[in-house]
Parts: structure tokens; C-alpha cells; sequence
């Protein structure tokens, strides 16, 4: 009864950073519920250091992993696999190219600048696919910690608001035609927020441009990536642990390969594009799985300790720069080759 009485006290001071955080994100969009979430819950962890704060810690895991991934699998009622599908043909090619270079150079880099390899992976995945969703959805599967997770966020949210505040203009400066730039937007800015903010920055700067709607769905091309991804990671995972002995059994195990929230978050999708289900249903769960993401950021948040987060942030920024910048290179790039630009 007691462990039950402190996981949801822990649980429910996540739930207060969260709203705290939530009505913040609505005022500032650029930034983001999750981004803070989590800088409120430094901060709080900074202010309470050196006190007694082990009744809440049970529910700040409980939070910071299960809830995590809770947000993860409604994350997948956001995806309509045939919206995807026509938009796919034209994009799909920038995408994979994008997705290729980010991993490849995070890998490179992580080499070159001796970032720790969990680190390296999150911005990796986050700067290629979707930010803090693919962040969260990575997290579990590789086994990062909650200061790994809050460094890529961390790196992540810089590089989103320099893309959204920058990108209309540069597109602007390039001669991107408006399906040009709904497909760079869509591409090489990493948040859903942000996409938004860039993409309407565009439409104010060229009435009738009308970007908003396909950069959207150009990032939620991206999102299922996350699919085969976290498959992949999961592998190579279970793979390392063999490897250094974590795991002595010589069969193959399908459930430890194929994380169980990562097949709900598939299942999710499909009920989505297959039963049609309309706005009504799948906004609200949208909704809730941005928040429940908020509040498991809260919890990561205050679980990492800010003085050595600042400490060692020089070389992951340096590696999320070089994702940042190698994709929108690409983007731009592939375009250009295939004659949207």
C-alpha cells in the first residue's frame, strides 16, 4: 500500500509539472510542452538538491518509462497510413535520403567528437525522424538514461527554433516554390511544432501558399520511421548484450526484439487507416499522447542533473548541428534532383 501511495505521489508531481509545462508550450510554440517540461523539471530538481526526495522517486520512473511509452502507442492514432500514401510517391525519396544522411553522419560524428554512443543515437534518430517523439519512442528501446534523453531534447529544441525562425526566409531566398518548401520543411525540421510554426511563417510571407497542410503531412510521412527504426535498434540491442554476455541464451527471442509498445503504436495506425476513424476519435488521443509526452519529459527533467548537462553540452550540440545541417542540405539537394525546385 505504501509503494502504491508513493508512486502516485510521484506520479501526480509529474502530472503538475505537465500542466505547468502544457499552458507554457500553448503560449510559446516554438519551444514546446516538452521542452518545458523538462526545463521546469530541472530546475526543480536544482532547487530541491540535497533534500529528501525519495517518496516521489517511484512514481518519477514509473513516469519517465511506462507513461513514456503510453504516449508512444497513441502517438500512432495521429498516423492515417492512407493520407501518408499521397504524399508518399513525391516525398518518400527525400525522406529516405535525409533519414540515411542523419544516422550516417550521427554515427560519424559520434566517432570524430567522442559523443557517447546512446547520446549520439537519440540525436540521431530525433534530428531524422521526428524530435521528441522519436526521441521517446528510442529511449526505451536502446536503454538511455533520463540524462541522455535530456541532452538530445535538449540539442533537438535548439536546432527547431533556429529552423523555424530561419527557414521561411531562406526558402524565400532559395526561390522555393510553396510544394518546394512544404516538402523542406517537412523533411529537415525535426518537431511537429516547429514544422507548423515554419510552415505558416511561409504562408504569411506568401499568401495562398497553403504549405501548412503538406509539410504536415510530409512529417508524418517521416514519423513512421519510427517503426522500422526502433526495430533495428531493438536488434542491435539484443545483439550488444550477447555480445558482451548480458544475454548468454543462443535463441533468437521475437518479443524481446520487437518492444510490445512499439507493436501497439503499429496496431494503432492500422485501426486508424483501416476502421476510418474519423477526427472526433483520434484528435482527442492525439492530444493526449502530446501530453502524457510532456509529462514523462517532467520527469526526465527532473531526474537529470542540470550542472552536468550544461557541462557536456559542447560536443552533442556539435553533433546535432552536423545532422541539422547535412539534412537540410539534403533536403534541398533531392529536390533539386527531382525537379521540385
Amino acid at each position: 500500500m505504501k509503494s502504491i501511495e508513493n508512486l502516485g505521489r510521484g506520479t501526480l508531481f509529474c502530472l503538475a509539472i505537465a500542466v505547468l509545462a502544457w499552458i507554457f508550450g500553448k503560449q510559446v510554440e516554438v519551444v514546446g510542452g516538452p521542452v518545458f517540461g523538462i526545463l521546469i523539471g530541472m530546475l526543480l530538481a536544482l532547487a530541491t538538491s540535497g533534500k529528501d526526495t525519495s517518496s516521489l522517486a517511484p512514481g518519477v520512473k514509473f513516469t519517465s518509462k511506462y507513461v513514456l511509452q503510453a504516449a508512444v502507442v497513441l502517438l500512432g492514432f495521429g498516423l492515417n497510413l492512407s493520407q501518408v500514401a499521397k504524399v508518399g510517391v513525391t516525398s518518400l525519396p527525400v525522406i529516405a535520403s535525409t533519414i540515411t544522411t542523419s544516422l550516417v553522419v550521427a554515427y560519424v560524428m559520434c566517432r570524430a567528437l567522442k559523443v557517447p554512443g546512446r547520446t549520439a543515437t537519440l540525436i540521431g534518430v530525433g534530428s531524422s525522424i521526428c524530435g521528441g517523439s522519436a526521441i521517446a519512442a528510442t529511449a526505451p528501446v536502446i536503454k538511455a538514461d533520463d540524462e541522455e534523453v535530456a541532452q538530445a531534447i535538449s540539442v533537438i529544441f535548439l536546432f527547431n527554433v533556429i529552423a523555424a525562425l530561419v527557414f521561411p526566409t531562406l526558402g524565400s531566398a532559395l526561390g522555393l516554390t510553396n510544394e518546394g518548401f512544404g516538402l523542406f520543411a517537412g523533411t529537415a525540421v525535426n518537431d511537429t511544432s516547429s514544422v507548423t510554426a515554419a510552415a505558416a511563417a511561409w504562408d504569411g510571407m506568401h499568401p495562398g501558399a497553403n504549405t501548412l497542410d503538406a509539410a504536415t503531412i510530409v512529417k508524418l510521412t517521416r514519423t513512421l520511421a519510427i517503426i522500422p527504426i526502433t526495430l533495428a535498434l531493438a536488434f542491435w540491442q539484443m545483439r550488444q548484450e550477447r555480445r558482451t554476455g548480458a544475454e548468454t541464451a543462443s535463441t533468437f527471442s521475437l518479443r524481446r526484439a520487437f518492444p510490445t509498445f512499439v507493436g501497439l503504436f503499429v496496431l494503432a495506425s492500422l485501426a486508424t487507416t483501416l476502421l476510418a476513424l474519423p477526427a472526433a476519435v483520434t484528435a482527442p488521443l492525439k492530444d493526449l499522447s502530446k501530453f502524457l509526452i510532456i509529462m514523462a519529459m517532467s520527469a526526465i527533467g527532473f531526474n537529470t542533473n542540470i550542472v552536468k548537462l550544461v557541462r557536456g553540452g559542447a560536443t552533442p550540440i556539435a553533433l546535432g548541428a552536423c545532422c541539422w545541417m547535412a539534412i537540410s542540405l539534403v533536403s534541398l539537394g533531392m529536390q533539386h534532383v527531382i525537379g521540385i525546385w
